[in-house]
């Protein structure tokens, strides 16, 4: 029997890099996955990637108003949720001295205060427990230059993955962070350094030597959401290479 046989998640960021792959995961191991993304025609390409037992929305996870969309859907199609999958973000250096409030509300609004949103909206359809994995950056434990909000954003989520395992207990509803390490997707081609000298520079800091695969952090994500990891909650998974370790 395929691992997660009829569950059903909903990954915000699924059009491309993790949050794609996570999805495609997923689904190749049973489960009907809602996928959601803000750019339709990326949104498009993925539900064909992904092929099957796959519904997408077009939505923006910092928007609430989406976000009570997503959840609209997911009622009125499946009425039942059992994995949550925190995913969208995005990367955008800037020093102290040239950051400006909308670089930090842009970064909070998206991979902070939407993360909880998104949870909450779905929680009520969690009616037989489930996993909730939210997708962080082993640069929460690190100390990067440019990147003041970006990790501030990350390092909420241990917050929040800890105080949701205790809240959420009775429930049976554990929760649980996915620190990545670089990985090789589309958002390392967004940054202001060239891909080469970015890809270079990180792999050098890798204790492993080279940038991780989305493939990868499906699979640590599908440990985090199935019951093969029935008895962890509240927990980082540190999938970085190690990076974030020594």
């Amino acid at each position: 029997m395929s691992t997660l046989a009829g569950k059903v998640a909903v990954v915000s960021g699924a059009t491309t890099g993790i949050g794609l792959a996570i999805a495609q995961r997923f689904v190749a191991e049973g489960a009907h996955v809602f996928i959601f993304g803000r750019r339709q025609a990326q949104l498009d390409e993925a539900a064909k990637l992904i092929g099957r037992n796959v519904t997408p929305i077009q939505a923006d996870a910092a928007d609430l108003d989406d976000l009570d969309r997503v959840a609209d859907v997911v009622r009125q199609e499946k009425g039942v949720v059992d994995i949550v999958v925190s995913n969208a973000g995005y990367t955008e250096q800037a020093s102290i001295d040239t950051l400006t409030p909308a670089h930090f509300d842009k970064a909070f609004n998206l991979m902070a205060r939407g993360p909880v949103f998104l949870v909450q909206k779905q929680l009520p359809m969690m009616k037989r427990g489930g996993s909730i994995v939210l997708v962080s950056s082993a640069m929460h434990v690190m100390g990067i230059p440019g990147h003041t909000a970006y990790a501030a954003t990350k390092a909420a989520l241990r917050s929040y993955a800890r105080t949701w395992a205790a809240e959420f207990k009775d429930r049976g509803i554990r929760v649980n962070m996915l620190s990545p390490g670089v990985t090789d997707t589309p958002i390392l081609d967004s940054q202001t350094v060239g891909r080469d000298e970015l890809v270079d520079m990180y792999q050098g800091m890798v204790p492993l030597g080279r940038l991780a695969r989305a493939e990868e952090m499906a699979s640590a994500a599908l440990f985090l959401a199935s019951d093969q990891s029935s008895y962890v909650t509240g927990a980082d998974l540190m999938a970085d290479g190690g990076i974030g370790q020594v």
